[in-house]
């Protein structure tokens, strides 16, 4: 599974997005977070419809989304959506 991370360099509340994924990593053996730069990568956050940072992707092993967040999610809530991927 894997967590992935819209953000853009000037964004305060990616900082926050970060260690909630940080945390999340550590707690979910095999997840995988990475992080991309929509100022990066405009055509791909494009595609994905990704009209604010922080978003935050959840996939499965297939790739599948099993949940998106526009804004800071909760540990929670990446937790809950981190079982749904399993």
């Amino acid at each position: 599974m894997e967590f992935t991370l819209y953000s853009s360099s000037f964004c305060e509340p990616c900082m926050q997005t970060r260690a909630v994924l940080a945390e999340a990593k550590r707690l979910v053996p095999g997840a995988t977070v990475r992080e991309i730069d929509v100022a990066g990568e405009p055509e791909q956050a494009e595609a994905l419809l990704i009209r604010n940072t922080p978003t935050v992707i959840i996939t499965n092993g297939a790739g599948t989304e099993v949940f998106r967040a526009a804004g800071v999610p909760t540990l929670s809530q990446v937790l809950v959506a981190a079982a749904k991927a399993l």
